[in-house]
């Protein structure tokens, strides 16, 4: 496991520069600074307001008495998408918009929701304490 995040930690900033750097060469450096610029305050924004809306479905199912697995898996990839659209980077604006749009989102929630399963399954899945 940590293998894979030291090799992420390494290999997606070289990529996101690369993209930057492509992104440059072809529209101009003052441009691509704008682009990213607006991302991140686009990205903001849209966190902020897709995290009340899963925040406000969550208080709704506990005060129902029911868990709110669907709206923390949401907020989870709210905190996610809001997250890498902050860092600039097009090709991780990308994922984070994915994660953000209510649209995309269901897909996302299941593809986690699959994960977990498997994990649980195969009896992978362990909670540590701190």
């Amino acid at each position: 496991m940590y293998k894979w995040l030291l090799a992420a930690f390494l290999i997606i900033p070289v990529i996101e520069l690369w993209g930057i750097l492509q992104v440059g060469d072809w529209i101009g450096g003052w441009n691509t600074f704008l682009i990213i610029i607006v991302m991140s305050a686009l990205g903001a924004y849209l966190a902020r307001s897709e995290g009340r809306k899963v925040w406000m479905e969550a208080q709704l199912q506990m005060q129902a008495g029911q868990m709110p697995g669907r709206a923390l898996i949401d907020g989870i990839c709210v905190l996610l998408g809001g997250l890498l659209l902050l860092t600039p980077g097009f090709f991780s604006d990308l994922i984070g918009i994915v994660m953000l749009l209510p649209i995309t989102r269901p897909f996302i929630r299941h593809m986690v929701l699959q994960w977990l399963e498997k994990r649980m399954r195969n009896g992978n899945f362990t909670i540590k304490r701190f």
